[in-house]
């Protein structure tokens, strides 16, 4: 279960839950393919893409 940051702030950033989950899925998948193993397991991938939304470091269009 997702706690921080608020999955309602996501959304609000993204537009719509859909969008938000497209978003982030290809996020974490392009992560998965790039990261090292100890960035892994240091934060997953899904989680990493999660707070780079929150941040602003990915936007929609």
């Amino acid at each position: 279960m997702l706690l921080k940051p608020p999955i309602d702030a996501l959304v609000k950033k993204v537009g719509n839950p859909y969008k938000l989950a497209v978003i982030v899925s290809k996020r974490a998948k392009l992560l998965q393919q790039t990261l090292t193993e100890s960035e892994k397991e240091e934060c997953p991938e899904v989680t990493r893409a999660i707070n780079e939304v929150y941040t602003g470091k990915i936007v929609s269009e």
